[in-house]
């Protein structure tokens, strides 16, 4: 049975591994004020960042749809991970030694499922290249040198080979500690009549990883005759490799698609070679599937769809080639980058430009050429016999269906125009109503009934900031009213003793909950008091968030602290004075609040209270009065 991790190893794992270079790992991070960083949220749909990530706290928050933490629940999230796979992921990252409670430290035990694929893929990465040096491989090397590749370039790829015997692979394996189920579950090994065998056997192979760099299947290339598989083969879906979510080339291009916002989609891993060594470094490849939804999701979160983000698709020119880029047209909608499709006027695709033009041709192979819809369209519409009034109607029916399904209603009145001039049309306006048309027959049977796609969520209008919305209802009492200037002023003397504790200390915690007018910030102050109070962040910064954390009574309280851990404040200067109007304005608000309380209920009572409680009472609204006097007066010094 595996053993607890030592909590003082999860703490040091915590503060060793940066949570802005993990977060990284996966989308694009840029500024977002405040020492925070922001980017598309990994965990859902949307067109402008709302995730944010707090460096110097440890935490992200994502304010579309609330999901927080700090790094090990972001990596646990987005890996799909048990909190120890995920702390031994982060700990190999960082060179901490893990020390287990309850019996001792097993290697082959005791980690996680993912982590032993993970280092099982790795270990035949290693004995592929090593492979490929060997008298069997030079069918291998002969394949590579014929395609432009040296050995320079197979390293630099990791390109390996599988030895032609029936488990070569499996035995290496299994000497290092890897059971045969693991080998299966892996995909590096199938069941054979006799136990397991090698799944890909005299085959030239790649290694594919994830966004995060972690090997996680492989593509195999035919090399012989009488191999009666087929020509490429690749991992079956594992628990780590699902074809549909992974990029050929991705770890090595996601740092320059970033940089770049561009990123160039081609067809192979040779072709993948061609442009990074041509110097085209942005180009990804799938994985022996179409390109589909969940690519495009690893590419908006690195592209972060900015005005100038640009996708490149590099089809070959034959009937294959067209048909893919008329189903990338289909998902076109989905990216908010220009899309552009490149085909060599000869049909060739990069690694045969490549070796036959050099790598000139490649650079300028991937300079935007011509518009996808442009493109598209231009398939469809070449189909037809545009000479006739028949071919015409024909021609517009199907590619008029195809513009429709563009959701901005501009972009899609501007694709109808240029639709109407490539079928021959005159009547421009007729084109435009035919597609506006078919759009509003596809909204009326279900076919759009979300608007843009997902994103808008609790994003303000226009993809700006996000509007603070209430967390999920698990207070009682009122509803958050962020129009309310008690609520906006909590939340910001909230944000205060999170963040920067030093400046409302020690003042913030002598304030009781009651002060706090909204329930959920009632619920994160008595979080504070719980863990310590304030003080304590002035001390530890990063164990008085984790206290906090610790110390909320379900995920909605837990939700929030993160995101007033990790939002910009209002105001441009935070200093002292700043922290300052808030303690005052907190306290004024709950002394006038108390003031009315009881002024309230000597009206009520009238004649009938009894003379030593009415001047108890008329005391305590004399010193009350006379405090909220003394706090406009002098501010914060008469806390």
């Amino acid at each position: 049975m595996a053993g607890r991790i030592n909590d003082d190893d999860v703490k040091a794992v915590r503060d060793a591994v940066p949570i802005d270079s993990v977060v990284s790992e996966y989308l694009q991070l840029r500024n977002a004020g405040g020492g925070n960083l922001k980017g598309l949220c990994p965990f859902h749909d949307e067109k402008s960042p709302s995730f944010q990530v707090s460096p110097s706290k440890g935490l992200f928050h994502c304010f579309g749809c609330q999901e927080g933490g700090d790094t090990i629940a972001f990596v646990m999230k987005i890996d799909h991970l048990s909190f120890s796979e995920t702390v031994e992921r982060l700990a190999a990252k960082a060179g901490i030694t893990l020390r287990y409670e309850e019996g001792g430290y097993n290697p082959s035990h005791q980690r996680g499922e993912r982590i032993r694929l993970i280092e099982a893929h790795q270990a035949a990465a290693e004995f592929y290249v090593r492979a490929l040096e060997s008298p069997e491989a030079e069918i291998g090397r002969t394949f590579l040198a014929e395609r432009g590749f040296d050995q320079d370039a197979a390293a630099h790829f990791r390109v390996g080979y599988s030895p032609a015997g029936w488990d070569h692979l499996t035995r290496y394996l299994r000497g290092k500690g890897f059971s045969d189920k693991e080998l299966i579950t892996s995909g590096l090994s199938q069941d054979g009549r006799r136990g397991p065998i090698d799944r890909f056997r005299g085959r030239l192979m790649w290694p594919i990883s994830d966004t995060a760099g972690d090997i996680v299947g492989f593509g195999a290339r035919k090399l012989r005759d009488d191999d009666n598989g087929p020509k490429y083969l690749n991992t079956p879906e594992t628990p780590i490799y699902k074809k549909s979510q992974v990029l050929y080339g991705i770890d090595l291009a996601k740092k320059d698609i970033a940089k770049a916002s561009r990123a160039v989609v081609v067809e192979g891993y040779t072709d993948v070679m061609a442009c990074h060594l041509a110097g085209v470094t942005t180009a990804i490849a799938t994985c022996g599937t179409a390109f589909g939804n969940d690519h495009i999701k690893i590419l908006r979160r690195l592209l972060m769809d900015n005005g100038s983000a640009r996708v490149i698709f590099t089809f070959d020119g034959d009937a294959a080639g067209q048909k893919a880029a008329l189903r990338a047209f289909e998902d076109d909608q989905k990216f908010a980058a220009e899309t552009y499709i490149a085909i060599a006027p000869d049909g060739m695709d990069p690694c045969d430009l490549r070796l036959v033009k050099g790598d000139d041709s490649v650079r300028d192979l991937v300079e935007p050429r011509t518009p996808l819809f442009e493109f598209a369209l231009r398939q469809i519409v070449g189909r037809y016999d545009l000479e006739t009034p028949a071919g015409r109607a024909a021609a517009l029916d199907e590619a008029a269906a195809v513009v429709a399904k563009i959701k901005t209603s501009s972009v899609q009145r501007e694709v109808a125009v240029q639709l109407a001039g490539l079928v021959g049309i005159l009547d421009q306006e007729f084109v435009v109503r035919r597609v506006a048309q078919l759009a509003r027959w596809a909204r009326d049977k279900g076919g759009d009934h979300g608007g843009r796609g997902g994103g808008q969520g609790a994003r303000g209008p226009r993809g700006g900031a996000p509007q603070q919305t209430a967390p999920a209802p698990a207070f009682s009492g009122p509803a958050l009213n962020l129009r309310s200037p008690a609520h906006r002023t909590e939340r910001e003397l909230l944000k205060l003793a999170l963040q920067k504790p030093a400046l409302v200390s020690p003042a913030f915690d002598a304030y009781g909950v009651d002060e706090f007018t909204a329930p959920p910030y009632a619920a994160v102050r008595q979080c504070i008091e719980d863990a310590g109070g304030a003080e304590q962040g002035v001390v530890d910064d990063r164990a008085y968030l984790g206290a906090v954390l610790d110390a909320a009574p379900d995920n909605t309280v837990r939700n929030l602290v993160t995101e007033l851990a990790v939002e910009v404040f209002h105001g441009k200067s935070i200093d002292e004075t700043y922290a300052g109007m808030h303690l005052v304005h907190v306290r004024l608000r709950a002394v006038d609040r108390r003031i009315a309380d009881v002024q309230s209920s000597l009206a009520r009572l009238g004649t009938n209270v009894a003379p030593q409680d009415l001047a108890a009472a008329q005391n305590e609204v004399w010193v009350l009065q006379q405090y909220a006097q003394t706090l406009r007066a002098h501010g914060a010094v008469a806390l």
